[in-house]
């Protein structure tokens, strides 16, 4: 996991009603979660979401057409709401929230932070000032 992504997780949870922020590795992998989130709960979700982006993602043909590209999945519980959305090449987000969140609030909240992470993620890596020989 990135702890520096953690961070930029828990600012998702800033709408009233957002619970708990996931980023998941396309594979099923946890790469960071939000401080509430214990490490077991966010691997079990993380693998769980991946399987469900798939199932998802296959799912274009009842939409009238093979070649649409996945953009969201939504589940809704009787006490609250799953968010996944995609957060670059190979990653997602996943946000769980209460029932009363503002659905809009939240996607516009996620949207942004997909945008941050974004950067972060494709960052080309910092090459070391030391000379070696």
């Amino acid at each position: 996991m990135n702890n520096d992504l953690s961070w930029m997780l828990d600012s998702a949870l800033e709408i009233p009603g957002a619970l708990h922020a996931v980023l998941i590795s396309a594979d099923g992998l946890q790469r960071a979660r939000s401080k509430d989130v214990s490490k077991d709960d966010a691997d079990k979700a993380a693998a769980a979401m991946s399987g469900l982006q798939s199932l998802s993602r296959s799912l274009a043909f009842f939409c009238d057409g093979s070649d649409l590209r996945w953009q969201q999945t939504l589940v809704e519980f009787d006490g609250g709401w799953i968010f996944l959305i995609s957060a670059g090449a190979g990653a997602y987000l996943a946000v769980s929230a209460s029932s009363d969140v503002d659905m809009a609030d939240i996607t516009f909240r996620m949207q942004q932070l997909v945008g941050q992470l974004g950067k972060v993620l494709t960052a080309p890596p910092r090459e070391s000032s030391v000379v070696r020989p």
